[in-house]
Order: C-alpha cells, then structure tokens, then sequence
C-alpha cells in the first residue's frame, strides 16, 4: 500500500534518483551541454560517476527502495536533479512544470515513469502554472511551506493550494529575493533543509524574517550555514531518517554543528555531481514513501 511522503525528516524507504549514465550520457554530451545548462563548469564524466557511487552507496544502505528514472531524449543535464519535476504526498505526487524552460520536458517523462510503477498521482500543474520541487518543502506532516520565486510563481502556489486543501492545514508562501538573477538556481530547499522535526539546517542570510521566526516560533532548532559552506551547498542536507543525515563533502562547520546537535552525518564528493549543477543530495533525489 503506497505510504506517500508529508515530511521532510521520516525514515526515507522509497527514493527516485536518475543516474549520471542517463542524466549525463556521455563526457561529449557534457562538453556540448553544459554551458547552456548553467553549469559552473564542465562536469568529468569519470569522476561524476565515481562521486555517485559513493552517493549512491550511502543511498543503498538506508533506503530500502530505490528506483532509477530512465534515460530520454525529453530531457537534460538538469534530469540529474530528481527532485524537481515531482512533489509526493501523502495521496500521490503533484507533477510540476519547471520555471527553467529547459527542464519543462521532464514532467511527462516523469509522468510516465510513475504510472509505469504504479505510484499514485495527485494532480498536474496546467495552463501558466510553473514550480519546482526544491520550492516546496514539508515544515510537518500537516504544513507544507512554497517558495516564491523564478522557478515558481503564484498560479502554482493556487494550484497547490487546491490539491492538498483536503489533507493538510496550512500552506505558507515564502517570497524568495531576488540574489543572483532569473539564471541562477535559488529554491527554498536552498535556505533551509530539515533534518529532524524540531531540526533545521538554515542560511538565514537569504530567509524572510517572518519565516526563520515562524521556525522559531515551532520549537525548530536553527543550525546557521556560514557564508563559504552556502557557496559550497552545505545547506543543501537530505534527511535519511530523524538525524540521520547526508551532506555534500567540504563543509565542516555544518558537519559538526549537525554532529553537536546529535545527528549522523555522511559525506560524499560532489563537485562533479552537486557543485558543478548547483544541486546537493536533496536535489539529487526524489523521497516518494518516508515511515
């Protein structure tokens, strides 16, 4: 019986991810695409699939059900980062339409994918609505916060808002800034990420006043990312279960603030797979069931 996913934190027991192999095809695929992506720089296609292994090994070991999206001629650079096309309920996943144009063929494939799996489906974005995934982020099981921004706009935020009217409480809508312009990657995953329910890790700097002290207000532990670790994802954290945790290597003092607050952290080399695409292991996976 499908268990769906309300939570950002609950023990992760079914995942979606997309290969390197897949996503990235091959080092020619990467030299000709890379630029047009907004990638950093041109990712090394031996070294990214060395770095998943390792990703993909930490994976294994706490999740008890991974699936791999296919490759497909509909898709990008960019279908590396799982998360996005989709977002899981408690009822289904909600297929979004990307607010980066490139990524928009991803939905039909994911689409296809999920009835393939027999994953439920809730509802799909229509008409002008645009969101991604990262902007849409379970504060609880009954609280569902979305990002306002270039990647997702107000006829989503309407559309949402309609699909889980019947089984949650509140939707709470965080206006993004502005920071680095429309060609850079900014979600609300990319300020705050939870690790446990009473958790969060948190780069304040780019957070609404209201929203951090709503944070507060909830009883939500705040572990501040400083400035050099935010340029090197160390916000980006992916919950394998309650305090237990995956963060891209490189960021230190996030590790051991995290480790002080009584988490299990687990590193993985990610300058070919989240740098280089600006996306850390939440982005690289798409939590379907957590229990």
């Amino acid at each position: 019986m499908f268990q769906g996913s309300q939570s950002m934190v609950k023990k992760l027991k079914t995942v979606i991810i997309k290969h390197p192999r897949e996503a990235f095809i091959s080092q020619a695929h990467l030299d000709a695409s890379w630029k047009t992506f907004h990638y950093t720089d041109c990712p090394d296609w031996d070294k990214a699939l060395q770095e998943y292994e390792k990703f993909e090994a930490i994976l294994r070991e706490h999740v008890a059900n991974v699936l791999y999206l296919p490759q497909s001629d509909q898709t990008g650079l960019d279908s590396l980062y799982a998360h996005d096309p989709v977002k899981f309920t408690s009822k289904g996943a909600i297929i979004l339409k990307s607010g980066k144009e490139l990524r928009q063929g991803e939905a039909e494939v994911y689409k296809e994918f999920l009835q393939a799996n027999n994953i439920p489906i809730l509802g799909q974005l229509t008409g002008d609505a645009q969101a991604d995934g990262g902007d849409l982020v379970w504060l609880d099981e009954k609280t569902l916060a979305i990002g306002l921004g270039f990647r997702t706009n107000q006829a989503a935020i309407a559309q949402i808002k309609e699909m889980v009217k019947d089984f949650t409480e509140e939707v709470i809508v965080v206006p993004l800034p502005y920071d680095r312009g429309p060609a850079e990657c900014l979600h609300l995953m990319s300020i705050i990420s939870l690790v446990d329910h009473d958790l969060a890790v948190v780069y304040s700097k780019l957070m609404p006043v209201f929203f951090r002290q709503l944070l507060v207000d909830r009883g939500i532990e705040l572990i501040e990312v400083p400035d050099r670790e935010y340029e090197n994802l160390g916000s980006n954290v992916l919950a394998l279960a309650p305090r237990v945790c995956m963060v891209v290597a490189g960021n230190p003092v996030t590790k051991e603030r995290l480790e002080k607050a009584g988490a299990t952290v687990y590193e993985y080399e990610g300058e070919e797979i989240s740098y280089k695409g600006t996306g850390g292991p939440t982005c690289l996976t798409s939590p379907v069931e957590r229990v």
